[in-house]
């Protein structure tokens, strides 16, 4: 299938730009910790390049034992928890000349953002079916990025150096995402909604229409703060809580689920663990706080839209 072969190109892609931090790691006779973290970024760009490298030219045959890319990821926790993963200087341009730039190309920089989402909605509108979400979001980045090097002239080197930088300044938490939302899916099968929901009725008495809303945004917030993903707390809260104590009692699941989903986004604004979110950010504006910078702005408005979400899932579901 297009939407396969579309796919794995674009993990090839992220595997490359994996590969090039190790080629610029062991080209750097300073680096303060060249073998692990060289070792780091080729698992991970092996990972990206050639788990599923069949299904690039419509073969799923081919592709690298699950087992084995198990072992892999396990290795990359080890280097990633004895904090030898490191990162040194970088080729980047001086202050005086980011400033010139900056005069010169004013807001025409924000071009490239806008594309982003709107050339992605609009391949995600049209070819839904034959391309998926995932890959209008690739293809609305090589178009941005494009748009990036035509209006500020730069060079393709400059960028791929830059988004080196970025990934080496984030570091291991870049790929907190991808891990999580696994761990939401084996979190589901082990029946962890279960054991929830069994804990939950001891505490909630039964019929109780306003404490089960509560308890259902809180948990899918509190929930999304320890799994750092929104999609990946919704299946396991909604079995254990959303299920039995909101849509049981007569509230609409449309209407529920949606504000449920969208409360849990409440709690991607107070947690690390959200790293696309709160760590890739303070890594681009360079805040001194990286791991709590942004999350000590966002907690006060956090905290209103989650009380909002209660009220609305009240009195809109049922």
């Amino acid at each position: 299938m297009l939407k396969d072969s579309l796919t794995e190109l674009l993990y090839i892609l992220c595997g490359l730009i994996c590969f090039f931090s190790v080629y610029s790691t062991c080209k750097d006779k300073k680096h303060p910790s060249k073998l692990a973290t060289a070792l780091f970024w080729s698992i991970l760009g092996f990972i990206f390049t050639f788990s599923r490298i069949g299904t690039l030219w419509g073969n799923s045959e081919i592709y690298i034992n699950n087992t084995v890319v198990g072992y892999l990821v396990l290795a990359m926790a080890i280097l990633s928890a004895s904090k030898k993963v490191k990162y040194n200087t970088f080729n980047e341009s001086t202050a005086d000349f980011k400033e010139k730039m900056a005069a010169i190309i004013g807001n025409k920089i924000f071009i490239p953002a806008l594309s982003l989402a709107i050339v992605a909605f609009v391949i995600a509108q049209l070819w839904t079916k034959q391309l998926g979400s995932l890959v209008a979001l690739g293809i609305s980045a090589v178009v941005a990025s494009i748009l990036s090097l035509m209006i500020t002239k730069g060079k393709c080197s400059e960028m791929i150096e830059d988004g080196r930088r970025l990934l080496e300044v984030v570091g291991p938490v870049s790929i907190l995402p991808q891990l999580l939302a696994a761990l939401g899916s084996v979190f589901a099968v082990a029946g962890v909604g279960d054991v929830i929901a069994g804990a939950i009725k001891t505490v909630i008495p039964e019929g109780n229409i306003f404490l089960g809303v509560v308890t259902y945004c809180i948990g899918m917030a509190l929930f999304t703060m320890i799994m750092g993903n929104g999609f990946a707390a919704f299946t396991v809260i909604t079995v254990g809580i959303g299920v039995p104590f909101v849509f049981m009692q007569g509230a609409d699941p449309a209407i529920a689920s949606t504000l449920a989903l969208t409360a849990g986004f409440c709690g991607t604004l107070l947690t690390p663990m959200a790293a696309n979110f709160n760590i890739v950010p303070t890594a681009i504006l360079e805040i001194d706080d990286r791991k709590y910078g942004l999350i000590k702005y966002q907690a006060p408005v956090a905290i209103v839209m989650l009380i909002i979400h209660i009220i609305l899932m009240y009195v809109w579901a049922f």
